[in-house]
């Protein structure tokens, strides 16, 4: 009785411990933090030799257990023929979790039971999603929530029409629910070892795969947004949502023609256009064509496609749209000679136009340094596909030209540093590294520099 008190006790003072060092840390610190837990967890459950088909080494686990809660869907090795239904299980749901947020689940249940929610848990959210402030953190948890689950019901739906004619009754439900989360979150994971390849003319396989990356892409901003208009709680749409619809679907369009413009195979069709194009931005990660046999023109667009990614608060990576359109803002206002920085005739506030000149900063340089160790580390690798493969990585998409497997331990550790600052933010990872407590101002004497 005494060593049950007594381990209990210890239990409690560690809890207590880690409920205060949560609370002294910045939010930034706690996402890295929760983020890197959940990793510990998953990698250690896919140690589980009754999770295993066959045995493969210790790094890949990591690289799987990585690459799905940074929803990039890189693999090292055959998901489907590695691990049985409990380990797939496993990789579900931690892309489950990456994809939504752990800090958004944690909160909301949190809200479900005690119709409350903490200044702490507010500001880590805020860390977590970067929301306008005409946005309610309760409301925005809520179309998280609900959003996810009626979007992967009805992918799952769809998906079953096909995979039912092809598999037994529980191999098809199981694939099923498995592309459908694996689609919305972005994470690109799939149980078949050419991804959608054998899918590319299957119009309700596209159809859903596109509808549900999109969705889960374009920003639970946007869908939250939405519901303020259709519910007469705004009259108008935000200044966010309109700059993610209006620059969503223009690099759509625009990725879309130049793709079957540049590419000059067999593949040259819109529908094979569209959905790479989509899966570039919108980070999911799944292809319909061998991306190993795409052309350099193309490869480089794809880049470029990987690196805008999508929306912010949504399940997609890249520096995002909204921090394209910032930058461009600025431009245009420093070509026009213009003191304020104006886009839509509205003006952008300074503070977001800091953050999105330090997102593509940080963002450049780290893909940089990482193109230059891979070069490094893979000399023998075509450096084109080296690029690929750290952009992939970096903007958490998953599409790949084949090299992954083949990459040394040094390169997939690498790749695992990669997707996981990716699935952070580059800002949040390095706010939790520089990050200082807060000390008394010093008043700094003012110099000019010539740019």
């Amino acid at each position: 009785m005494k060593k049950i008190r007594f381990l209990r006790l210890q239990i409690t003072n560690l809890q207590n411990r880690y409920n205060h060092f949560q609370h002294k840390s910045s939010p930034q610190l706690n996402l890295v933090w929760g983020f890197s837990l959940y990793s510990l967890v998953g990698f250690l459950l896919l140690l589980i030799p009754i999770f295993h088909e066959q045995s493969v080494p210790v790094l890949d686990h990591l690289f799987t257990a990585i690459s799905a809660i940074s929803t990039t869907g890189l693999a090292t090795i055959d998901i489907a023929a590695t691990y049985n239904f409990f380990g797939e299980f496993v990789i579900m749901c931690l892309f489950q979790i990456g994809g939504v947020g752990y800090m958004t689940l944690t909160t909301y249940f949190l809200l479900f039971t005690t119709r409350h929610i903490s200044s702490w848990h507010k500001r880590v959210i805020g860390a977590e999603f970067t929301m306008p402030k005409t946005i309610r953190i309760s409301d925005f948890l809520k179309s998280v929530v609900y959003f996810t689950v009626i979007m992967e019901i009805l992918g799952a739906v769809a998906f079953f029409q096909v995979f039912k004619n092809e598999f037994g009754l529980f191999e098809a439900l199981w694939f099923s629910i498995f592309h459908s989360v694996s689609s919305f979150c972005t994470a690109g994971v799939s149980l078949f070892p050419g991804s959608f390849e054998a899918y590319a003319q299957n119009p309700i396989i596209n159809i859903t795969v596109s509808t549900l990356a999109i969705c889960g892409s374009l920003g639970f901003i946007v869908v939250t947004d939405l519901w303020y208009r259709l519910t007469g709680k705004t009259d108008k749409l935000s200044f966010t949502t309109k700059i993610i619809f209006y620059g969503f679907i223009f690099l759509l369009g625009f990725g879309t023609l130049m793709i079957f413009s540049l590419e000059s195979t067999s593949n040259q069709e819109w529908n094979l256009a569209f959905f790479q194009t989509m899966s570039a931005m919108t980070t999911v990660g799944f292809s319909t064509i061998s991306i190993s046999e795409v052309s350099r023109p193309m490869t480089i667009f794809l880049i470029f496609l990987m690196y805008i990614g999508a929306s912010p608060s949504g399940t997609a990576g890249g520096i995002k749209i909204t921090t394209l359109t910032a930058l461009l803002s600025i431009l245009k206002s420093r070509l026009r000679g213009e003191r304020e920085v104006t886009f839509l005739g509205r003006q952008v506030p300074y503070e977001r136009l800091f953050v999105a000149t330090s997102t593509f900063m940080m963002y450049t340089s780290i893909f940089f340094i990482a193109i230059f160790f891979l070069s490094i580390s893979e000399p023998e690798i075509d450096f084109d596909k080296l690029q690929f493969e750290a952009a992939s990585a970096l903007g958490t998409v998953g599409l790949s030209t084949g090299i992954t497997s083949m990459l040394s331990s040094g390169s997939k550790v690498l790749l695992i540093v990669l997707m996981f600052v990716g699935r952070v933010g580059v800002l949040t990872f390095g706010f939790a590294l520089l990050s200082k407590k807060h000390k008394d101002r010093v008043v700094l004497v003012k110099e000019d520099l010539a740019v």
